[in-house]
């Protein structure tokens, strides 16, 4: 499961659809209605929240309005409410960290968003997401230590 800091419009057509599934997923995790995925470190940051199920659905919003500018259907009554303009915070370093994950699988899948996309420095943030000083959140799993810069351009370790 990769719940991505990047914005939607970054990925590619497969990258959509599956983040729309599986942000679908952890919506279900977040309602008590699995038994899998209910530890799941991508859904720390949502469980942290006082209003969890109110940040997944303004995730999923974020996520459809996507899906409606590239003329895709996804079925906007699959999301659990209708979420408030909520915000959580999230650092520098997961954004940068993401960013790079996502390059190398658009170089790999999508090798001409990859070219479109490969001299963003500092990509955007889901809206649901405000940007803040800081390194790789903990919940981060399958990373090596790395130096990750933030957007002041100091070097982090990650």
């Amino acid at each position: 499961m990769r719940l991505w800091t990047v914005h939607p419009r970054y990925l590619d057509p497969k990258g959509l659809v599956a983040l729309w599934r599986e942000a679908l997923l952890g919506q279900k995790v977040l309602q008590g209605l699995t038994r899998g995925y209910t530890s799941h470190p991508q859904l720390s940051r949502f469980r942290s929240h006082p209003e969890p199920l109110a940040v997944i659905a303004r995730y999923l919003q974020a996520v459809c309005d996507e899906a409606d500018a590239r003329g895709y259907r996804f079925d906007r009554r699959k999301i659990n409410q209708v979420p408030p303009r909520l915000e959580i915070e999230e650092t520098r370093g997961q954004l940068a960290f993401e960013w790079q994950h996502l390059l190398g699988k658009l170089k790999a899948r999508a090798p001409c968003l990859y070219e479109a996309w490969s001299a963003v420095e500092i990509p955007a943030a889901h809206p649901l997401f405000r940007v803040v000083p800081g390194g790789v959140a903990n919940w981060e799993r399958g990373w090596e230590k790395q130096a990750v810069e933030d957007r002041s351009g100091r070097e982090q370790e990650a």
